[in-house]
């Protein structure tokens, strides 16, 4: 926002929270005293009199303590030649001190600073689940050293590479890979999951979890910012400084304000004669509560997204969210557990399945793909020892080609092996089959086709009721895309409910249907894994990255990222940004009323200066309180068991 709250809400940073409640405790000390003074003045008016010199200069001493932070703040943003709303209520206290109305001006200032102090207090208060974020991280670490002895030396010294050690109740330090060790680590400060997860070696853990019950030996392969929890840190903190429209609409037209108040003050006192009616005006109309009612509301729907694991890099993204009309999904790995498992062989004549099974998880070595890994699975199921594989080559969203024993081996698509003059007819047709919906790998050696394999990927459990819930709440379309044959597709997206769906998609595919559901007026989310997804979610007016920790490609390419692959999050997302629409317009409609109402009553002499300067405190508190309700929405989702 182009206005600032004083000295005592400039720049309230995450990072620098600490200092913050310093000064508000100081300011707050400042405020009490000046408060004190006026409260002996009072009482100076019933012992000595109004008019003695006791009780007007403890009631001048008052009001000028509390008045100089204000007319120091208005001064001082004059000679920046900035003009904020503020400057209005320092006018309405010089105007108050001209006209000897000391007690007038004690009190006004000192409702002021304290429903800044409030403001300050709270605004801090809701941004506890963020701030939270920073304390995760310990300070200290304790590295093995190549002699195998411990030392402890500072988080900042670590680098990629080092083997730490973590102690049962100990925070973990880095993001790193399990090497030795067994546990289970509550990781809801990254993916939101209640539940701990069971860790050994080989798995992944991130900074900021907790090690609940076992010594762990880490590897650590990111420290520092560069963490899951150093990205989502800064990535909060970059969000809480972004504008939704509307705000960017008040901060156009907040240059006319101040101009137009003052002239209805000048107006006021023109006809009426009455300077009193025109410093109720000025200390009525100091917007706060107007200008609180989008910010606060922002603040807490960032802390309640942040403690549930989805990431929100720009607040305009959390609008969006609310005025989704259309959802696309990607099936494997987000719609799916992304664990496919092998459920068919079905060999050329004359081939062993051993032997199939052999050359295409052979040629399959390199892959990342989750194909790649059921091959793998299998294959280490079967006790079978894997030849070493060179010339390897992948083409996403098609398969592999790679040189097995001097032999080249192709596993992919049938369009795959077709593309490379391979005939695939040679096989049994997968299509007699095509009731269990298994996906197919046709396997090629030396430009012939031995074979093919049958894969199948289970749904999330979750997945059913967040689609039907989607649907519930107003999303019309919800259309699953992917690269698997039109069967598979047909009983994913039957299973889950969705309302249309696209087989053989490739990633230019998924773009360019991207565009076209938005092109028919819908306004699009796109649901990927944020790695082979990543033109798609660019595309939509929304990306959202499923799953995103750990993960540097789903936290870059996607407007929201959630940590978890708990798809419950997404209809929470649509009600949480309708939530705070609704929040922030109740604040905006209070705001404006109470500015148009108070300034009437200020012109028809129905509300004294102290008392406006009271209705001024509690307005901005209604406003605080009302979105402060954000900040525990949805925390049912936080005790809900998942699985994956």
């Amino acid at each position: 926002m182009t206005h600032e709250h004083l000295h005592l809400k400039d720049d309230i940073h995450v990072e620098h929270t600490h200092g913050k409640q310093v000064r508000v405790s100081m300011a707050l000390l400042g405020t009490l005293a000046g408060g004190t003074l006026l409260v002996c003045g009072g009482v100076s008016h019933y012992v000595y009199g109004a008019e003695s010199v006791q009780t007007k200069m403890l009631a001048m001493l008052g009001a000028l303590f509390l008045a100089l932070p204000i007319i120091s703040h208005a001064i001082g943003s004059l000679i920046r030649r900035e003009s904020h709303m503020d400057e209005l209520v320092a006018l309405a206290i010089v105007a108050a001190f001209v006209t000897e109305e000391y007690f007038t001006a004690g009190i006004v200032a000192f409702f002021m600073l304290l429903s800044e102090l409030m403001e300050t207090r709270t605004a801090l208060g809701a941004r506890a689940s963020i701030e939270s974020l920073i304390k995760l991280t310990p300070v200290k670490a304790q590295r093995i050293q190549p002699d195998g002895s411990e030392k402890e030396v500072k988080v900042s010294e670590l680098h990629v590479g080092d083997i730490i050690r973590v102690r049962p109740g100990d925070n973990i330090s880095a993001d790193g890979e399990v090497v030795k060790g067994l546990s289970s680590v509550n990781e809801a400060t990254i993916t939101g999951e209640s539940l701990p997860a069971d860790k050994v070696p080989g798995m992944q853990v991130f900074a900021g979890t907790n090690n609940l019950n076992g010594v762990l030996d880490v590897k650590v392969t990111k420290a520092g910012k560069d963490t899951t929890l150093g990205k989502v840190q800064s990535l909060i903190i970059q969000a809480e400084q972004t504008k939704i429209p509307i705000m960017r609409i008040i901060d156009t037209y907040v240059k006319w304000y101040t101009p137009t108040i003052l002239m209805i003050a000048a107006i006021v006192w023109f006809f009426t004669g009455d300077i009193n009616r025109s410093i109720t005006i000025l200390v009525i109309s100091c917007p706060c509560a107007l200008i609180l009612a989008t910010p606060t509301a922002m603040v807490a729907a960032i802390s309640a997204s942040a403690r549930l694991g989805i990431l929100v890099k720009n607040v305009a993204d959390l609008e969006i969210a609310g005025k989704m009309t259309a959802m696309i999904f990607d099936k494997t790995g987000t719609v799916t557990t992304g664990r496919l498992y092998v459920t068919k062989l079905t060999p050329a004549e004359g081939v062993e399945p051993a032997e199939l099974l052999l050359v295409a998880a052979a040629a399959e070595k390199m892959s990342k793909h989750p194909a790649a890994r059921a091959l793998q699975q299998v294959a280490k199921e079967a006790n079978l020892t894997l030849p070493d594989s060179v010339a390897f080559e992948e083409v996403p969203g098609k398969g592999v080609s790679a040189k097995v024993e001097s032999i080249r081996i192709m596993v992919g698509r049938d369009t795959f092996l077709r593309e490379n003059q391979i005939d695939t007819a040679t096989v049994p047709d997968p299509s007699l089959h095509e009731e269990q919906g298994f996906s197919t790998l046709y396997v090629a050696s030396d430009s012939k086709c031995i074979g093919w394999i049958g894969l199948q990927d289970k749904t999330r459990p979750e997945a059913r009721q967040a689609i039907a819930e989607l649907l519930e709440i107003g999303i019309k379309r919800v259309t699953m895309l992917t690269g698997d044959r039109h069967e598979v597709a047909n009983r994913v997206a039957t299973e889950l409910g969705c309302t249309d769906f696209k087989a053989h998609c490739l990633p230019q595919d998924k773009l360019a249907i991207v565009e076209q559901i938005k092109n028919q007026g819908h306004t699009v989310a796109v649901v990927g894994d944020g790695i082979n997804d990543a033109p798609a979610l660019a595309a939509g007016d929304l990306g959202i990255a499923m799953g995103a920790a750990g993960s540097d490609v789903a936290i870059n390419s996607a407007s929201i990222a959630l940590m978890s692959n708990d798809l419950k999050r997404l209809p929470f997302l649509v009600k949480l940004s309708r939530k705070t629409r609704g929040v922030i317009n109740q604040n905006l409609l209070f705001g404006v009323l109470f500015i148009v109402l108070g300034v009437i009553a200020a012109a028809a002499a129905w509300l004294p200066a102290i008392y406006a300067a009271g209705l001024h405190f509690i307005g901005s508190l209604i406003v605080v309180f009302n979105s402060a309700r954000l900040v525990r929405f949805g925390e049912e989702l936080e005790h809900e068991p998942h699985t994956v």
